[in-house]
C-alpha cells in the first residue's frame, strides 16, 4: 500500500518518528523539500526549524528553503488582509444599519487574519534572533537574514495600529540599515543578495516612509552601480538572478518616478 505524501509532512506523523532517532541532516532536508513540493508551508518551517536546533547554522540551500516557507505563508495573509480591509472599508461608508453589522463582522475577519499574519512574522524574527544571526557568518549569509528580519518587521508595519507601526517601522528600517551597509562592504553590487535588499530596501521607503524621493534614491543608486559591473565572470544563474532583480527594480523606479512627477504638478 502506497504511503501518502501527508504522512511524511504532517507534524502529527513526525513527531513520533522525530522522537524514535535523532534523524541526519539529509534526511531533515528531503523532507523539507517534500513539504515545499506539496505546498505544506508550515511543515516546512517545522523540519527546517527541527535542522537549526540539531545541526545549527543552515546551507544556503536550507535558508532558501526557510525563506520560501515564510514568503509563501504570509504572501497568503497580505493578500488575504488586503481583500478584507477593502472590503471593511467599502462596507463602512454605506450608512444602514444592516451595513454596521456586515462591517462588525468584516472587521472580525480582518483581525483574525491579522493575528496569523502577526504570529508567522514574529516566528520568523523570533528564530532569526534566537538561532540563525547568532551563528551568520560575514558577508552574504548576515545580510541574507538582516534582509529576512527588515522584511517581515516591514509587513508588521504595513498593517500595525499607529503606536505599533511606528515601532516596526523603526525595527524594519535598522535592520535594513544593518544589512546594506554590510552589503555595500561585503558583497559586489551585482550580487543577487545585494541587490534583493536594495529593491525591498527602496520599497520600504516608499510604502513604509511614504518617500518616493528616498526610494529612488537608494533603487537608482543600487541599479547604476549594478550595471555598471555586469561583465560575463559571473555564473549564468547569478547573471539569470540578478538580472530579473534589476528588472523588477527599474520597473519600480519608472513608477516611483511618475508619482513624483505628478506629485510636482499637483503642486
Amino acid at each position: 500500500m502506497p504511503v501518502s505524501v501527508s504522512f511524511w509532512v504532517s507534524r502529527q506523523h513526525i513527531q513520533p518518528f522525530f522522537k524514535a532517532r535523532i534523524i541526519s541532516r539529509e534526511e531533515y532536508l528531503l523532507l523539507a523539500k517534500v513539504a515545499e513540493e506539496a505546498e505544506r508551508y508550515e511543515d516546512l518551517v517545522a523540519q527546517i526549524k527541527g535542522l537549526t536546533q540539531t545541526y545549527g547554522a543552515l546551507t544556503i540551500e536550507e535558508r532558501n528553503l526557510l525563506s520560501v516557507a515564510y514568503k509563501n505563508i504570509t504572501n497568503s495573509l497580505r493578500s488575504s488582509w488586503r481583500v478584507v480591509d477593502s472590503m471593511e472599508k467599502l462596507e463602512s461608508a454605506r450608512s444602514s444599519a444592516q451595513s454596521k453589522h456586515q462591517v462588525s463582522l468584516i472587521r472580525r475577519q480582518r483581525v483574525r487574519i491579522e493575528k496569523e499574519l502577526t504570529d508567522a512574522c514574529k516566528d520568523i524574527v523570533k528564530l532569526l534572533n534566537d538561532s540563525l544571526l547568532a551563528t551568520a557568518k560575514a558577508g552574504e549569509e548576515t545580510v541574507f537574514y538582516y534582509k529576512l528580519k527588515g522584511d517581515y518587521y516591514r509587513y508588521l508595519a504595513e498593517f500595525a495600529q499607529q503606536q505599533e507601526r511606528s515601532r516596526y517601522s523603526d525595527l524594519s528600517l535598522a535592520a535594513y540599515k544593518f544589512a546594506y551597509k554590510h552589503a555595500l562592504a561585503m558583497l559586489e553590487p551585482t550580487h543577487p543578495t545585494r541587490l534583493g535588499l536594495a529593491l525591498n530596501f527602496a520599497v520600504y521607503y516608499h510604502d513604509v516612509r511614504k518617500s518616493p524621493e528616498r526610494a529612488c534614491h537608494l533603487g537608482k543608486h543600487a541599479f547604476d552601480e549594478a550595471v555598471a559591473c555586469l561583465d560575463d565572470s559571473s555564473s549564468m544563474q547569478v547573471m539569470r538572478d540578478s538580472m530579473m532583480i534589476l528588472q523588477l527594480l527599474r520597473d519600480d523606479l519608472v513608477i516611483w518616478s511618475s508619482e513624483m512627477q505628478r506629485d510636482a504638478v499637483s503642486k
